[in-house]
């Protein structure tokens, strides 16, 4: 909450017949993750990349792998990506039972392998669900659009979703990471989201279809920047 902002490209938008080329791009204009789309076509409307391509992604980069899984069955699938240790694992608090415990569960089982644990909420989906979790948590991801498909349009207030989980994780004294997925740029839902305390700005079409896609990187980081420092002056 309100450290340095990083931008973390989905390279869902990437060219996939130039992945290491995009990779390299990113990595040269001071992104600070790998932002990895997981779909598996029941949880979301939509098909994508799975644990061989997560696996040979490790091999070709340095940066943070940020794997968000939009999956209807993480429990059984988390020991498939763990093994090839991504940096961060988020699942989606809508895919786990939580009157079994299964939130609890993914988060252990992400912790044990070793690698960060982050629990992600649908637009539709009360900030307060993360309240129990918030302690054992790295990251919280809200989504600012409904996942599923890239470039769709910042969805009003989402702000306000990650404002309160910054209240949730102060009255428990711990400051994990707030990531925003959805709509972002150089534009005033950064400003938005930086300002209410998100700090990793997932973003898609925004960097990889830019023409200069280093300029897209360096532009969000000056807007969520201008963002934080402007909440810190009026403080």
């Amino acid at each position: 909450m309100f450290t340095q902002p990083r931008i973390a490209p989905s390279i869902l938008s990437a060219d996939f017949m130039n992945m290491e080329r995009d990779i390299r791009v990113i990595e040269e204009a001071g992104a600070g993750f790998v932002h990895v789309d997981v779909m598996d076509g029941h949880f979301v409307p939509n098909l994508t990349l799975g644990v061989p391509f997560v696996k040979q992604l490790a091999r070709i980069t340095e940066l943070p792998l940020d794997v968000h899984l939009m999956i209807s069955n993480p429990l059984e699938q988390l020991p498939w990506f763990l093994e090839h240790k991504p940096f961060m694992v988020t699942v989606h608090a809508e895919a786990l039972d939580e009157s079994a415990g299964e939130i609890d569960r993914a988060i252990d089982m992400i912790h044990e392998a070793g690698c960060k644990a982050g629990l992600a909420l649908k637009p539709d989906l009360s900030a307060d669900a993360v309240a129990p979790y918030i302690e054992k948590l790295d990251m919280v991801l809200v989504m600012s659009v409904y996942p599923g498909f890239s470039g769709q349009k910042y969805i009003e207030g989402s702000q306000d979703k990650v404002a309160r989980v910054v209240e949730i994780a102060r009255a428990a004294g711990v400051a994990p990471l707030i990531q925003v997925d959805g709509g972002l740029g150089a534009n005033d839902a950064t400003r938005a989201v930086c300002a209410a305390g998100a700090d990793v700005l997932v973003a898609g079409s925004a960097v990889f279809g830019a023409e200069d896609r280093a300029q897209a990187v360096h532009a969000m980081i000056e807007t969520a920047c201008a963002a934080q420092a402007s909440v810190r002056k009026d403080a």
